[in-house]
């Protein structure tokens, strides 16, 4: 699964990587490196929009557009990329509103004590990858909400140490296909939704800093010994 995630990279490397289209300064939201986005948050998302890449913010935890109030269930921040087309929470989404979600990290807690071992999960060289995403559009009495979930997929074998799910992080070859809106036919799009490759990945434990979603900073990544080797866990 993913419950945590990090966006540390500056709004022109997002520009630039993922070919966003700007057409105004005042268009651009409001962007901070963060480092331990948590559920319910807003987080940052591409997605396709008149033949071009937007960049927006949508709320972290999927509601759907039939709701009668817009409540983030426990199981609405991921979607299992297995099933997310046959699901009434996702299968809309999952045919006509897909995103891209950028990041360039995210925590995964191994059972080795209490609390759990937290880890942080990068790419070796600290690239923007993107995971592959839902969005979704709630409106009531003129309140509009736009939120999203992150699909997850199998661990692959270097993660399963950690957990036996793992967030699909998309290949850059297939963004245009994940992202084009013409494209409904779950068959096309689900063998795109596999584990990355086992060299992708890295990670290291951090500390407990991470475990509340009110921290935030350089410190909720800095590698510690993991627990299970200290005294008391």
């Amino acid at each position: 699964m993913c419950g945590r995630f990090t966006l540390r990279s500056p709004l022109t490397k997002l520009v630039r990587q993922f070919e966003i289209a700007i057409p105004s300064r005042l268009e651009l939201p409001e962007f901070t490196p963060r480092y331990n986005i948590a559920p319910t948050q807003p987080v940052a998302a591409i997605r396709a929009a008149d033949g071009r890449r937007e960049l927006v913010m949508l709320h972290w935890g999927l509601i759907p557009a039939r709701a009668d109030e817009p409540k983030v269930a426990v199981g609405s921040i991921n979607a299992r990329s297995e099933t997310a087309d046959t699901k009434p929470m996702f299968r809309e989404a999952f045919r006509r509103r897909r995103c891209l979600i950028p990041a360039d990290g995210f925590y995964e807690w191994k059972p080795l004590g209490r609390p759990r071992q937290a880890y942080f999960i990068h790419a070796p060289d600290d690239q923007v990858f993107a995971f592959a995403g839902l969005w979704e559009r709630w409106s009531r009495g003129g309140l509009t909400i736009e939120s999203c979930a992150i699909l997850t997929t199998d661990a692959n074998r270097r993660l399963a140490e950690l957990h036996d799910r793992m967030p699909v992080v998309l290949d850059p070859r297939d963004y245009n296909r994940w992202l084009d809106p013409s494209e409904e036919n779950p068959e096309r799009l689900k063998p795109l939704l596999e584990p990355c490759p086992n060299d992708f990945l890295a990670f290291h434990p951090v500390g407990p800093r991470v475990n509340r979603a009110e921290n935030e900073g350089p410190e909720c990544i800095a590698p510690v010994a993991a627990q299970a080797a200290l005294p008391g866990f």
